[in-house]
């Protein structure tokens, strides 16, 4: 992780300066964030009749706000997806050691499949604690050294190594989270070895989030990408423990946990067999759907062929665990509210008329389900990625009231940075790093699946340094939500909410479309970020400089 140093987000030279926003429709805001978050909508599932009503929905708005349909004359590009629903889960029990254990589904652990596959079983398998489960050669650091885990189960840390680092700094960018601390990225390298089975502890802190929301996440419909082989090539079961049961785990083992899970942050670790054996079983309910992506397009005056991005996603968790009765995470801040400002912006920029350059808008599906949909269309672009000049993702807008600053995710990585300060600078707010980096919100929207392609995409959270409170009333406002609501029934319209700070936010997302919009530059990565040679690579594929 870089230092957020003000140089790098100094303007780009040459850039288009838009004046300030105009007043972004709180109204319209208003409108489709009760709308889509509405019990009608049943959480906004893809493959559910609340997708069905939400696509009907978005085009009648994206219309109604002046876009043009996105794709050859359509709103919608295909998503083929996979439904997976695991059914009749028996405990997953470990046996050989000290003492028998049996985690029951959703309480103590949850575990699901990638495979296509009508029946699960894994059976008697061997565990072993992987450590954070990371193969990183450009480190020097492989957790699965020495070992063959073919048909094993894996036991693994969740985030980084160095996640309670003070700092940035360390093997693995010290407190931030690198992509090598996400889930996913357990799950895949735990696939690459081999493994029948991979399992995550839950701990709060490195998680980024409780329990609820792994139990929320885990327990309903899964979605994965349709493909040929029906990932067969993945682990059998994936899932969490409780922290408190995998404590159990290595006690049963004559191991200390926490023993091992410090020995495991230190480089040269190596695996350790645990001398237990890991049983589970599960149906799947599978369905094949296709899901959609909503495109709509305002084409430029002058170079019509030149595209700024502008994302959102629709979707949400659908009918989930229940909490007091209630089945239904509406997602009302996680993302009804940011699809709203994508419509709102629609709407501002086509009242504005056309700019230089063309402004697609595209509200993605499968967010939750690992970003699928963002993921498809950086795999199948509707509008080609080396003609993409950049754009910018929302994601959870929150209600906190006007902020003095912006939480910068991911500073320093592009000269979209200086498009940033330069609106921040006309609305006289200032940037903020993020505060908590180790919880890895750059590869948790839809911006990473464009970055991975070479979009330089900018993002940002709702400051918490309120007019109103400051710091303190930020952070607790910030805490609430996290605790309260995130992935739970209770995300839900609140008709008191506090929009101007929303509606401040979105201006800067209107004066940075619009700015690279109406320019004529090509932002890049900074040199030496991960994603700069993919960008040169495909601007060089079009003659373009770099």
């Amino acid at each position: 992780m870089r230092r957020f140093v003000l140089a790098a987000l100094l303007a780009t030279p040459g850039m288009a300066l838009a004046q300030s926003a105009p007043p972004i429709s709180v109204e319209t805001m208003k409108a489709v964030t009760r709308t889509l978050s509405s019990d009608a909508f049943e959480g906004r599932a893809p493959g559910s009749a609340g997708e069905e009503k939400t696509l009907a929905y978005l085009e009648q708005q994206f219309a109604k706000a002046g876009l043009k349909p996105g794709n050859k004359g359509s709103w919608l590009q295909d998503v083929p997806l996979v439904e997976i629903t695991a059914q009749n889960v028996t405990p997953l029990t470990i046996t050989g050691g000290k003492t028998p254990l049996a985690l029951a589904y959703g309480k103590d652990m949850v575990v699901g499949t990638y495979r296509v596959t009508p029946h699960i079983d894994v059976k008697d398998s061997d565990i072993v604690f992987a450590g954070y489960g990371i193969v990183a050669p450009e480190k020097g650091w492989n957790d699965y050294a020495g070992l063959d885990v073919k048909g094993k189960t894996v036991i693994v840390l969740i985030n980084d190594p160095d996640w309670q680092t003070p700092g940035l700094t360390g093997p693995f960018n010290g407190r931030a989270m690198t992509y090598y601390g996400r889930w996913t990225y357990k799950y895949e390298e735990a696939a690459r070895q081999g493994a029948a089975a991979v399992i995550i502890v839950h701990q709060t802190e490195p998680a980024a989030y409780g329990w609820n929301v792994v139990q929320s996440s885990n327990t309903g419909a899964a979605h994965v990408a349709d493909a040929a082989n029906g990932h067969m090539d993945d682990t059998a079961a994936h899932g969490w423990m409780q922290l408190d049961k995998a404590r159990a785990l290595f006690a049963s083992a004559g191991k200390d946990f926490d023993s091992l899970a410090a020995a495991a942050k230190v480089k040269g670790f190596k695996p350790v067999p645990l001398g237990l054996k890991a049983s589970v079983r599960f149906d799947n309910q599978i369905k094949k759907q296709i899901s959609h992506n909503v495109v709509g397009i305002l084409p430029g005056r002058e170079a019509p062929d030149e595209y700024v991005l502008l994302s959102a996603h629709w979707d949400h968790l659908g009918r989930c665990t229940p909490v007091n009765g209630d089945d239904i995470c509406n997602g009302a801040v996680d993302n009804a509210d940011g699809t709203a400002a994508l419509v709102a912006l629609a709407e501002a920029n086509a009242k504005a008329g056309p700019a230089r350059r063309s402004m697609v808008f595209v509200a993605l599906t499968a967010e939750e389900s690992g970003l699928l949909g963002s993921a498809y269309y950086g795999e199948n672009p509707v509008y080609p990625l080396a003609k993409t000049v950049g754009g910018a993702n929302m994601d959870a807008l929150a209600m906190y009231g006007p902020a003095k600053d912006v939480i910068v995710i991911g500073p320093g990585k592009s000269q979209l940075d200086g498009y940033l300060t330069a609106a921040l600078k006309r609305q006289g707010r200032t940037a903020t790093p993020e505060p908590t980096p180790e919880k890895g919100f750059y590869y948790r929207s839809d911006h990473f699946s464009l970055a991975k392609h070479g979009v330089p995409m900018v993002y940002f959270e709702t400051g918490q340094n309120l007019v109103k409170g400051g710091l303190a009333a930020g952070q607790a406002a910030a805490k609430d939500y996290e605790e309260n609501r995130y992935h739970a029934p209770s995300d839900e319209y609140d008709p008191n909410w506090d929009w101007s700070g929303v509606q401040q936010d979105v201006g800067l997302y209107y004066m940075i479309a619009r700015d690279l919009a109406d320019g004529r530059d090509w932002p890049n990565w900074t040199p030496g970020d991960e994603f700069r040679a993919i960008r040169d690579k495909s601007r060089a594929s079009l003659g373009a400089a770099k």
